[in-house]
């Protein structure tokens, strides 16, 4: 079973064959997409890229575009100042499903 390492919004993942992923937002039109791997796994060969190898391609369909998170909800509050702040976050995300590694 083949897998690989790949870099996008700033985070790596490992991942292989046939898997759903949810990474960062992914902002295009297409419904396939290509990573550069930094590192690929194939039973006992190991390819380290020297930071990428450009030779191998992972083929990754989107599943789901814009996803967005659970909301995060981050206070700030001071006991006798009268200081209360409530902020809520939601990340969006892409859904992704790894066809290939080639």
């Amino acid at each position: 079973m083949k897998k690989a390492v790949i870099k996008t919004g700033s985070k790596q993942y490992l991942v292989s064959e046939n898997e759903q992923i949810e990474v960062e937002l992914l902002k295009t039109d297409k419904k396939s997409i290509e990573f550069i791997p930094l590192l690929v796994v194939d039973g006992d060969n190991v390819q380290i890229g020297k930071p990428a190898l450009n030779e191998v391609k992972v083929t990754a369909d989107i599943v789901e575009a814009d996803v967005q998170t659970d909301k995060v909800t981050s206070i700030r509050f001071k006991a006798k100042k009268r200081v209360r702040t409530v902020k809520g976050h939601r990340q969006h995300k892409s859904i992704i499903k790894i066809k290939k590694i080639a």
